[in-house]
């Protein structure tokens, strides 16, 4: 499921500041990252199986890993994992309605914050 009109697109964060805030969220990089790549999660383990959302970003001319990159932000999904496939995040896929509501939550507030560094 993707999380349109979030502000998330129209962000570009210093990769450092970025872990920062989405750690204080419950978004972890983890190890999740290349040199221009990088994923954010949070995992829910509800009643109703296992859920990620994700935030993805990448940066043209910085190196995530040498903590020297600004970082653009994609449009947030939600996924569901299926062991031992993976996340999908298809439109076939159902999501409750509780945790779309926790995860637009926790995305607004994330943009709130990130939108306050970036003016």
């Amino acid at each position: 499921m993707r999380f349109e009109n979030t502000g998330f697109e129209t962000l570009l964060i210093e990769v450092d500041r970025l872990d920062e805030i989405m750690k204080e969220h419950g978004l972890i990089r983890a190890g999740q990252w290349d040199w221009e790549r990088v994923t954010y999660d949070r995992k829910f383990e509800i009643r109703e199986g296992t859920f990620y959302l994700r935030v993805f970003g990448y940066t043209d001319d910085g190196d995530i890993g040498a903590h020297d990159a600004d970082v653009k932000l994609l449009t947030p999904l939600l996924g569901k994992h299926y062991y031992p496939h993976g996340v999908e995040y298809g439109e076939g896929e159902e999501f409750p309605d509780h945790l779309v509501q926790t995860c637009e939550k926790i995305l607004a507030a994330v943009y709130e914050e990130l939108s306050l560094i970036t003016e």
